[in-house]
């Protein structure tokens, strides 16, 4: 295959996977399930939801402190999936490390 052959296949393939996370849902929740985020592929929150425990006076700083967990592990999660999807890509390349 030609050079060009070759990266219109690695631009198809890295759109194919671009898609693929579009749809794909990311969910973390808090260990007490006081709060659950749902991500897609993308970084993108779909949803947050709150439980009604989690809402009770007095408890303002500890959901805050749930809601910054619950988001990070989200978005390490989606990372985690688009790394592993696009070593396909660029093992195409013969790039080091992947």
């Amino acid at each position: 295959m030609s050079k060009f052959t070759d990266a219109m296949s690695l631009v198809k393939k890295a759109k194919k996977i671009q898609k693929e996370l579009k749809n794909t849902e990311i969910e973390a929740a808090a260990k007490d399930g006081s709060v659950r985020v749902v991500f897609n592929g993308e970084q993108h929150i779909k949803s947050i939801e709150i439980s009604e425990s989690a809402l009770s006076a007095g408890n303002k700083f500890q959901l805050e402190k749930e809601i910054v967990n619950v988001v990070s592990q989200a978005i390490s999660k989606s990372q985690a999936i688009a790394a592993e999807q696009m070593k396909e890509v660029a093992g195409s390349l013969n790039l080091p490390g992947f």
